[in-house]
């Protein structure tokens, strides 16, 4: 794939910039689609997005960078979409379907789909008609910032077509990238969903003063949750202690990266709901994600107290001092 296939990346955003920088290592041709036509501008004249990771500088050579979202597309093979999850049905709304027939599509969205709340492999296959085996997800635990700085980092690649999985980790892995593969789709990226849920929970927590004590036994019960969770909708045999599970969730509710740690971590020291997402610039999806998982949990009656904590501060109102006394009752 990686001297036959042409892949785009969709997304202007500080994922989708770091993906560009690594994939820049292993292409020779890459596609990259922004809506900000000034953004574009400003790489086409100094090389960097003026937006997020700054100090990354892209070789024009290798990249064109465009606006237009249906030629980005049409001329590529592999699609790696890395837009959050609340843009993605407005993105793609008026988008010609046969223009992404027999294309792979990988999702670094690390979101879920509030309008349907679906994860982005399950919207993929709806909207586009992409079989599951020719979608694949890209996850952490890895934060754009420090692929930025060339620290190393890790990402796990998951499809349910094995060769699909080897070829996209060849082109990801590099000097400071080291890439593993995982037939596990469904599992990989709802757990990239509910991490950041819990993330907004540390960040909670943090601010409004509990300690390093409390926080291990927050993401203790984080990790059980997942596995209850993931256990329960897609039901095959997994290892949540991996890196793609317990890793990712550990790096965002740790992580002075981490955007949704500091959203709930806003929220924690007194700020609202709509006054935290006013003063961050980016996207924590966490927010969006929070509800739909309250509804798939309902659905499969999963008990998921740390989630009902984060759902009744942020879509509840609910004081999440008073929030988090209850919930440090239910925790073990």
């Amino acid at each position: 794939m990686r001297s036959e296939k042409r892949v785009a990346v969709i997304g202007g955003g500080s994922w989708a910039t770091a993906l560009v920088k690594i994939l820049c290592n292993n292409v020779s041709k890459l596609n990259w689609y922004m809506r900000n036509e000034l953004a574009v501008e400003h790489i086409h004249k100094f090389r960097r997005n003026p937006n997020y990771l700054q100090s990354v500088e892209f070789e024009l050579d290798k990249i064109e960078v465009s606006t237009d979202l249906e030629k980005v597309i049409e001329t590529a093979d592999v699609i790696i979409i890395a837009t959050p999850s609340a843009f993605l049905v407005k993105l793609f709304e008026d988008f010609p379907l046969e223009l992404i027939k027999d294309k792979v599509l990988f999702s670094a969205v690390k979101g879920i789909i509030p309008e349907y709340s679906a994860i982005p492999a399950r919207f993929i296959h709806k909207t586009f008609g992409t079989p599951y085996d020719e979608i694949g997800i890209i996850c952490g635990p890895c934060h754009a910032e420090e692929v930025a700085l060339e620290r190393l980092s890790y990402l796990t690649i998951a499809c349910q077509d094995d060769d699909i999985a080897e070829d996209m980790a060849e082109m990801l892995a590099c000097r400071y990238i080291k890439t593993t593969t995982s037939d596990d789709l469904f599992g990989t990226e709802l757990s990239a969903v509910l991490k950041n849920v819990y993330a907004i929970a540390s960040g909670v927590c943090a601010g409004l003063g509990y300690g390093d004590n409390f926080q291990s036994v927050l993401i203790s019960n984080a990790i059980i949750e997942i596995e209850n969770f993931i256990d329960e909708v897609s039901p095959i045999h997994r290892d949540v202690k991996s890196s793609a599970y317990l890793g990712d969730l550990l790096v965002t509710a740790y992580s002075k990266f981490s955007r949704n740690r500091t959203f709930g971590f806003m929220i924690g020291k007194g700020y609202s709901v709509k006054t935290a997402q006013l003063e961050m610039s980016m996207i924590a999806e966490g927010y969006y994600a929070t509800k739909s998982v309250m509804e798939i949990k309902n659905k499969f009656e999963i008990d998921m107290p740390i989630v009902e904590a984060v759902n009744n501060i942020i879509h509840e109102k609910i004081s999440p001092v008073i929030e988090m006394q209850i919930l440090s009752d239910r925790l073990t």
